[in-house]
């Protein structure tokens, strides 16, 4: 499986953006799909995940009500708009795939990951 992100950038804080993953490779039926972060200095954590069913949705609870997650089977992409966007959400963001949880150990595969950078 290959996971490649996109639509990072710089945006002033109270801003917006749209993340994207292209998957590409087997098919992920089944798998969950998620997003993940890793600020500087920090450990990489859960942002947001989606069954490739489109049936549920985790959030974590630092970006809830600011994230929404969504996928296009048909397209095989995976997406994250962020709103109200803090100068704390400063991170490159990674997509990931695994069939066993939406936790950092329990990913399978990962992409190369794309910066957001909020300024205050």
């Amino acid at each position: 499986v290959q996971l490649v992100e996109y639509g990072g950038g710089l945006v002033q804080a109270g801003g917006s953006l749209k993340l994207s993953c292209a998957v590409s490779g087997r098919t992920v039926s089944g798998y969950v799909l998620a997003w993940f972060r890793q600020a500087p200095g920090k450990e990489r954590e859960f942002v947001a995940a989606i069954t490739w069913s489109g049936d549920r949705t985790y959030y974590a609870d630092s970006v809830k009500g600011r994230v929404a997650m969504s996928r296009d089977i048909v397209a095989s992409m995976l997406y994250l708009r962020m709103y109200s966007l803090k100068p704390e959400d400063t991170a490159v963001y990674y997509c990931a795939t695994s069939q066993y949880g939406t936790e950092v150990k329990d990913m399978e595969y990962w992409g190369k990951g794309t910066q957001v950078t909020v300024s205050s």
